[in-house]
């Protein structure tokens, strides 16, 4: 491949990375459309709509025998218990939406990042160096700060940052693509799911679901397929500190979303504490890159030390 086919491929890359978060960042504005509907029954739809979604891109891949050793092998386990997390992740956020909350939903996404190294530290020792100790710090902090100013503790943003910190732990020991592992977790999701349903309409709990919010709810499939499938685009071309960096779209055209569509209230505590995340962030950010510049000229130097002693 020649620079003008990488350029073109981080091109696409960027762009692909950009529509993913796009619509995560956006997606707030669907799920109000559905605020009159439970929470629960707008998850159970998303699982089963999303799992025929992503069965037929597979189908259609040749690929869909792939998810085999994840619904029957020894990561059965882990493919569930990422499948509880996505889940109880999926519903938090699906809720704070429907309830006012999706500020909250946004400090989530934001802090998550940050979530995700402390994760690594205790789970994998991963050594901190200073500036990330500082970017943890601040986080802490933040949330502090809204504790107190508030009176209540960002529950909501905290367990969405966690449970999508711990997903992203047990993604990286199974031995599959993204697209692959994800339609394995729905699969596993999908009796429940419909069962649920069945209780919820055949028992008379729920009203029967009208025409319009039926055709939302199977929109939710490609919702959730689509991005995840630009996002694995992204992944194989685009540096990871880049892709790293777009994803910030994400949580802030949510918080665009809460603030400036949805009129939630911003008060001055959220003033301080967002504010104290985004440096964190930006703390953060700066260390992966220069760490991933650090490997890449080391490897051109590896590379070009092998030639010459050839």
């Amino acid at each position: 491949m020649g620079p003008e086919d990488a350029m073109t491929q981080a091109g696409q890359g960027v762009l692909a990375m950009m529509a993913a978060c796009t619509i995560w960042g956006l997606s707030p504005l669907y799920y109000k459309l559905l605020a009159h509907v439970a929470p629960t029954e707008v998850l159970a739809h998303r699982t089963v709509w999303s799992a025929v979604f992503f069965v037929g891109v597979l189908l259609l891949q040749g690929r869909l025998a792939q998810t085999k050793p994840l619904l029957i092998g020894r990561q059965m386990g882990a493919v569930l218990l990422a499948a509880l997390m996505i889940s109880v992740n999926w519903f938090l956020f699906i809720f704070s939406v429907q309830a006012d909350r999706a500020l909250e939903a946004s400090l989530g996404y934001y802090i998550f990042p940050l979530v995700a190294v402390l994760l690594g530290r205790v789970v994998f020792a991963e050594r901190l160096g200073r500036v990330q100790l500082i970017a943890v710090a601040l986080a802490a902090i933040a949330v502090s700060v809204l504790t107190l100013g508030l009176g209540v503790f960002p529950l909501i943003s905290m367990v969405l940052a966690v449970t999508f910190g711990l997903y992203g732990l047990l993604k990286k020991r199974l031995e599959a693509g993204p697209v692959v592992s994800v339609t394995a977790e729905v699969l596993l999701l999908t009796p429940l799911a419909l069962a649920w349903l069945a209780w919820l309409h055949g028992g008379g709990v729920a009203e029967a679901v009208a025409p319009r919010d039926l055709a939302l709810l199977i929109l939710s499939g490609p919702l959730t397929a689509g991005p995840l499938i630009l996002f694995s685009l992204a992944a194989k071309r685009v540096r990871m500190a880049t892709v790293g960096l777009i994803q910030y779209l994400n949580p802030t055209l949510q918080f665009g979303c809460a603030v400036l569509v949805f009129g939630e209230p911003f008060t001055p505590w959220h003033g301080i504490a967002f504010p104290l995340i985004w440096v964190a962030l930006a703390l953060y950010s700066g260390v992966a890159i220069a760490e991933e510049r650090a490997a890449r000229k080391a490897s051109r130097k590896l590379a070009t030390s092998g030639t010459t002693a050839t």
